[in-house]
């Protein structure tokens, strides 16, 4: 029997390379870094580096689905909301006025969600926690050492990557997502992360407790209105997941009722006092400034209701409509709302879908924290509350590492809850 060839060797070696699990360990570390640091490497790289590097993610995973492909359950995998608002999206080139745009805010928001997707079926639930908070603790300290360097040690802004170096006075800081709002989000998501890690005790109690100190840090350090706002709703929420997890099925069943009562009750009573909340919260001019902008964005949106103008991501400036949205010239590049930039982009047909695809997802993710045994199953229900509730002064959710983070949380629950997968395997 004639030796394997050299060639044969090699097509074997990689073949376990790509089906190995350390494989796809560097692949979720990276793609959750790329992910998380796209403001970064564009501000520094630019767009070409930053779609190379997204580029060579999206095979490197696509030849490792490849090779693992009679691994991998599919059944009731992929959430029907979630092909559908990516399905809509990709239909608005049809319609858009900027098609070579939206072409390619499809596929960069189709790249992010593939990559969602290959985590969701090559690593399960703590093996995703772990992957997001080794490269959140990285991103926090690293944006802490760059505000004191810019801060306090050199006294000057770091203008190409968007720190404005007010760390010595009390912040607000940037780090490295290049606004405090951006940055406070992250935190938080940080802060959940570091908490479940902590929780199932799969990285040393030192190493968990330093970890929800720097998150914490960071987000006061942002002074962002809005992070410190949903914080409370978040730990709301957290006890309360504690709480029904302690209870025998019946009664939590009868509890999850009265707490959604509790929640509509609560609600109503932020939105009747909304304006002395404002004032609480010191978001008098933020505030002002969304009203405005948001009020501009539904005028706009009514002349195409139905179908939007055409999927884009983040704005185009330069593009109508979107040139005409800016009533105090401030740079954006959304609409700091997602439910509006996506009525805007994609009509109320994508905007029924999107509620639906963050609806289930959180509902599901919701019922798996309550009633699995794993403290793990926290982390997508209130990763999710993070991204939904910020997603009322954010678009975040809907690029980069928010839709990314949406698509993990959505899958993994569909994986647990789908009801496609009580149906009949073929």
């Amino acid at each position: 029997m004639n030796p394997p060839s050299p060639l044969h060797r090699l097509a074997h070696a990689t073949t376990v390379v790509l089906g190995s699990a350390r494989f796809a360990q560097a692949i979720a570390v990276c793609t959750v870094g790329a992910a998380y640091l796209a403001f970064a490497l564009r501000s520094t790289m630019g767009w070409a580096g930053l779609l190379g590097m997204l580029g060579a993610l999206v095979a490197l995973a696509a030849l490792s689905i490849r090779v693992k492909r009679h691994e991998i359950e599919w059944h009731g995998l992929l959430p029907i909301s979630l092909l559908a608002f990516l399905g809509w999206s990709a239909m608005s080139v049809l319609w858009s006025d900027y098609q070579w745009v939206t072409l390619g805010s499809v596929a960069y928001q189709w790249a992010f969600a593939f990559l969602g997707v290959y985590i969701a079926l090559s690593r399960d639930m703590i093996q995703i926690v772990r992957a997001f908070g080794d490269v959140l603790r990285a991103i926090l300290a690293t944006s802490i050492a760059l505000e004191v360097m810019s801060g306090i040690l050199f006294d000057t802004a770091f203008v190409f990557i968007g720190i404005d170096g007010n760390l010595g006075v009390g912040g607000p800081i940037q780090g490295l997502l290049g606004t405090r709002n951006q940055l406070g989000l992250v935190a938080l998501i940080a802060l959940v992360t570091f908490f479940v890690e902590t929780a199932t005790r799969s990285i040393a109690r030192s190493i968990g407790y330093a970890s929800i100190v720097l998150a914490v840090l960071t987000m006061l350090f942002t002074r962002s209105p809005v992070i410190l706002g949903v914080v409370l709703i978040v730990a709301g929420a957290a006890l309360s997941l504690i709480g029904l997890r302690r209870l025998d099925p019946v009664a939590r069943r009868a509890a999850q009722f009265v707490l959604l009562g509790a929640s509509v009750v609560t609600l109503l009573i932020l939105f009747v006092a909304r304006s002395r909340i404002i004032a609480l919260l010191n978001a008098g001019s933020e505030f002002e400034f969304r009203y405005f902008l948001w009020r501009d964005i539904t005028e706009v949106a009514s002349s195409r209701t139905l179908e939007g103008f055409g999927w884009i991501g983040y704005w185009r400036r330069e593009i109508p409509p979107f040139v005409g949205i800016d009533p105090f010239a401030a740079p954006h590049e959304s609409a700091l709302n997602a439910y509006l930039d996506v009525l805007l982009q994609l009509g109320i047909v994508g905007l029924t879908i999107f509620v639906a695809l963050v609806g289930l997802a959180f509902v599901r993710s919701w019922l798996l924290a309550a009633n699995k045994r794993s403290v793990v199953f926290l982390w997508p229900a209130l990763t999710l509350l993070v991204l939904i509730i910020v997603s009322a002064a954010e678009s975040s959710i809907l690029v980069e590492f928010g839709w990314f983070t949406l698509a993990i949380c959505a899958l993994t629950a569909s994986q647990n809850l789908s009801w496609r997968s009580r149906l009949p395997r073929g």
